[in-house]
């Protein structure tokens, strides 16, 4: 008699609930997309007007082709826009979430200021920072855990990237230290 299967069930204590008030609908979000993509299409496409968009004697100038993809992605934002005003019935659906939100800025937030950090402490001890708090923060792991893994990452980084293929990293002021 075969045992019967068995399915795994992760539970997770920070798991957005079902009732969480909406943040954006779809639409508001769509309409936000297309006028970004519509407002980019016309600084590119301008920039590449007055760069020369014509054909001369020797060939297309440098903005032509570019120029054309412009008209193209204004024409697409403009199509998109028109038939998110013909079509009113998604309005209601929810993009995102406030505890989906939330979620996403756990993430987002740290790894913007590894960006930052990155600049004046280099890429090494940024690093080690980003990998240790994710994985007390994040994941609530022992600190001794979190420590040990991002210096044994950090290190494995190290040796593979700037000893092994001599690769040139972002260095702060403990490569300094080292004489880097």
């Amino acid at each position: 008699m075969a045992p019967p299967e068995s399915e795994i069930v992760v539970e997770d204590p920070d798991e957005p609930e079902d009732n969480s008030p909406a943040v954006a609908s779809n639409r508001t979000i769509e309409i936000l997309v297309y006028v970004l993509l519509l407002v980019l299409a016309s600084i590119l496409g301008y920039d590449n007007y007055r760069s020369g968009m014509a054909w001369a004697s020797d060939g297309p100038q440098s903005g032509y082709l570019p120029f054309y993809l412009c008209l193209i992605l204004a024409g697409a934002s403009l199509w998109g826009l028109g038939t998110l005003f013909v079509r009113r019935a998604q309005q209601g659906t929810p993009f995102v979430t406030r505890d989906q939100l939330r979620r996403v800025l756990h993430v987002f937030v740290p790894t913007l200021l590894f960006c930052v950090a990155m600049q004046w402490l280099g890429l090494y001890v940024a690093s080690l920072l980003l990998i240790a708090g994710f994985m007390r923060f994040v994941g609530r792991i022992a600190w001794w855990k979190c420590l040990v893994t991002s210096v044994v990452f950090v290190a494995v980084m190290f040796v593979t990237f700037d000893v092994a293929f001599d690769v040139i990293m972002p260095e702060g002021p403990l490569e300094a230290l080292f004489g880097k």
